[in-house]
């Protein structure tokens, strides 16, 4: 297997937690249900992991929120559940596995994602 990609990116949980407070919707237009629940710092986490999935992707437009979901296996793990333009994106790159990587402690929230194919 080869790297195809890698992304990183850091959130400031609780400019991120003003953030869903002061913009009705953005919530719901980020997350899907399952993910929308969660605390502020894991949103923050996930919104960091979307955010370093699209980098390690090329940035591509058009990609869509809700088709990179953030799902915990049972060890409690997350992974990538991907579909649509995001799923699609990641076939044309050839990509076979994403690795991904959360963390949030001191107030700041980051991720890696790790493409390879």
């Amino acid at each position: 297997m080869a790297v195809i990609g890698v992304g990183i990116d850091v959130a400031d949980v609780a400019r991120f937690e003003t953030s869903l407070s002061r913009t009705p919707g953005l919530r719901e237009r980020l997350f899907t249900p399952a993910e929308a629940s969660r605390p502020p710092a894991s949103l923050a986490a996930r919104f960091a992991a979307k955010e370093a999935l699209a980098k390690a992707l090329g940035a591509p437009v058009g990609m869509a929120w809700h088709d990179a979901e953030i799902v915990s296996e049972e060890t409690g793990r997350p992974r990538f559940d991907l579909r649509g333009t995001v799923a699609a994106r990641a076939a044309e790159l050839g990509v076979d596995r994403v690795h991904v990587s959360l963390s949030h402690d001191a107030g700041i929230a980051s991720a890696v994602v790790v493409l390879e194919g």
